[in-house]
């Protein structure tokens, strides 16, 4: 997530004003192919394929372990994982096949071209 330093009211709206883009026909055609884009994976999946825990699955997802093991359950009380943890799961997919593949400049742009010692 790129993280943006905190500014007055005030000095926001004058640089949000001044940064205003247009938005084209390229641009509206790519939000709404953004807007239709069906990418996701589902827990089970990501679990099977990355062997990883529900507490792993619930940090990618920025959920709880416990709303994580509700995804799981087979009874009646099972809920369901929304669109955004769907997503979350693929994106994490997709880093965890290609991260070695993705341009430099394209991870300083997402801001997580520094990965943290482990």
């Amino acid at each position: 997530m790129r993280v943006y330093p905190l500014e007055s009211k005030k000095s926001y709206q004058l640089k949000a004003t001044s940064m205003i883009r247009k938005i084209t026909a390229r641009e509206q055609r790519l939000i709404s192919l953004y807007k239709n884009w069906n990418f996701g994976m589902t827990p089970k999946q990501f679990y099977t394929k990355w062997g990883v825990t529900y507490k792993d699955i619930a940090q990618i997802c920025d959920r709880s372990d416990s709303t994580v093991r509700n995804w799981f359950r087979s009874n009646s009380d099972k809920h369901y994982p929304t669109k955004n943890d769907l997503l979350h799961l693929a994106l994490m997919d997709f880093l965890l096949e290609h991260f070695e593949e993705v341009p430099e400049n394209i991870l300083q742009w997402l801001n997580i071209d520094k990965l943290p010692h482990t």
